[in-house]
């Protein structure tokens, strides 16, 4: 997706857009919902979800440096084992990228519908036991729209916007620390035991890290990578704007969650416990109960602010994933179709408005769509380690502008965490989103029938592990522990253990299946093009 006239993203705007991306509802719901599955113990759930995405991140460094073009996760397992693979991974982050425009919609429509004023009683038609209604889908369609409406102008408009947008995101969450730690700082909150700390026992610990939104949360560093085309100067800012972004969220999400255990009234869990605290509207409802009322019109507000925000970058992440998937040669090639005087795929946007739409239609409460968000996300990452020792042993006399000295560490260290954290998403969510990544494959059988199946027999093979891994992945999440929600065929923590070591078997499989094809060819033009030397 190229366009000499496009002006290219710099460092700042690159983390301002990566932060706006990444700042959205998980911090206005995550904290709350941790809490309540695992207790003070859920900050070690933040810290773990951010270990498991930057080390998946980690990866993704390499390769998004070699390729720099827009939809670049996309493509980069079919680079290295061929249409098959590649086109489970677009699919599947597609499917996540389509999950998380209206997951952001019905965060801000959830806060709406909790405004506290006579004015705005109107609002609370949108919610009915915790899911939208068909007033409050309206309301839901309506973002999305003006999240596509607001991309649909290019990528200036977009930079401008998101860099606006995402000094408030980080402001109005500090601002809430602060504010909240002095009406009401009770330490004695975490506990003064590890059975205090841990109420619930450690298990919860790691369904938080999925089930929360966590992992959620911490997902959005693929905007830099799927932007890698428009990046000025990508060799350097590619990984500065990962890690940046990265290290500010994280420290956010971190000290947010500090602050709603900390700022949580002793007498409120002595009653209650963290089981049984209910809020609609988390930090807006906790800053009502300290009566603090100014800082709730507030988190009133950024409950637009920080879901618009994210949504409006997604919307061009989607867009751009599924220009990428066009390009595979495995979805109707209209859909690939890039405006001219923007240099955007258009046609692609309007396209992930509608099935954004259907998903919020069937999925209309937020916790659901956050887990079968981060189950499909995680799937899509496994192919990074993969791919990019895959690439290391398939062609070394690529061109590397940044070469990462731990990759053969980092690498199965990444896919160990990224399936013990599908494996988290507990019974059936785990067997649900597989089903819905293997509904893409008709259209994946089509096209290759439409070649004559030139290398369909040689891009099964070399895919084979991965067949192999999510029937692996899906058995597992049934017989496991009954902590994740299976028959405790097998007791936690041995489940981790079998995960581990089944899952290092499936990974060495993965990077000695790679296959050399036409799409492996095209991205050595490509990173040849990219580093002139």
């Amino acid at each position: 997706m190229k366009n000499d006239t496009t002006k290219k993203i710099s460092l700042f705007p690159l983390v301002m857009l990566a932060l706006g991306s990444l700042i959205g509802s998980g911090w206005l719901f995550g904290s709350w919902e941790a809490t309540r599955i695992a207790g003070p113990a859920a900050i070690i759930s933040w810290i773990i979800g951010g270990v498991i995405i930057g080390a998946i991140a980690y990866n993704y460094v390499e390769i998004g440096a070699m390729f720099p073009e827009s939809g670049g996760m996309s493509k980069y397992a079919q680079y290295s084992h061929g249409s098959l693979l590649g086109f489970i991974a677009a699919w599947a982050n597609w499917v996540s990228l389509i999950t998380l425009i209206p997951i952001e919609a019905v965060a801000a429509v959830q806060y709406m519908s909790t405004w506290p004023w006579a004015w705005a009683n109107w609002t609370h038609q949108f919610l009915a036991d915790g899911k939208v209604t068909t007033s409050g889908l309206m309301v839901v369609f309506l973002f999305i729209i003006v999240f596509t409406l607001i991309n649909f102008w290019s990528v200036k408009i977009l930079t401008h916007f998101t860099s606006l947008i995402s000094v408030f995101k980080i402001g109005v969450p500090l601002l809430t620390v602060v504010m909240l730690t002095l009406s009401g700082f009770h330490p004695q909150n975490y506990g003064s035991n590890w059975q205090t700390f841990m109420p619930y026992g450690s298990a919860p610990i790691f369904t938080a890290t999925t089930v929360a939104g966590i992992i959620f949360s911490f997902d959005a560093f693929q905007t830099v990578i799927n932007m890698g085309g428009e990046i000025e100067n990508p060799k350097q800012n590619i990984g500065r704007g990962i890690t940046i972004s990265l290290l500010i969220s994280g420290i956010i999400y971190v000290v947010l969650q500090s602050t709603f255990i900390t700022s949580m009234p002793t007498s409120m869990l002595a009653k209650y416990g963290w089981h049984g605290i209910t809020f609609n509207s988390p930090f807006a409802d906790l800053a009502i109960l300290m009566g603090i009322s100014w800082l709730s019109v507030l988190l009133y507000m950024d409950a637009f602010v920080s879901p618009f925000g994210t949504g409006v970058s997604f919307i061009a992440n989607a867009a751009r994933a599924l220009y990428a998937m066009e390009s595979n040669h495995h979805v109707p090639a209209f859909i690939g179709k890039i405006n001219v005087k923007y240099g955007i795929p258009r046609l692609a946007m309007v396209v992930n408005t509608v099935l954004s739409m259907v998903m919020v239609s069937v999925f209309r409460d937020w916790a659901t769509l956050a887990a079968v968000l981060s189950t499909a996300t995680l799937i899509a990452y496994l192919t990074g380690p993969v791919t990019a020792v895959s690439l290391r042993k398939m062609a070394p006399q690529l061109t590397r502008p940044i070469r990462l000295k731990h990759l053969n560490f980092m690498a199965p260290f990444s896919f160990v965490l990224a399936s013990l954290a599908v494996y988290w998403a507990m019974w059936p969510t785990t067997i649900e989103v597989i089903f819905v990544i293997l509904l893409g494959l008709p259209f994946y059988f089509y096209y290759e029938w439409q070649t004559g199946f030139v290398a369909t027999r040689k891009a099964f093979f070399a895919s084979l592990w991965m067949i192999g891994y999510l029937i692996f992945i899906s058995i597992m999440s049934y017989i496991g522990a009954s902590q994740f929600n299976g028959q405790n065929w097998v007791s936690y923590p041995w489940d981790f253990v079998v995960i581990i070591g089944v899952s290092l078997a499936f990974y060495y499989w993965g990077i000695r299946s790679y296959i050399v094809t036409q799409d492996f060819y095209q991205a050595a033009a490509l990173n040849q093009s990219a580093n002139p030397n």
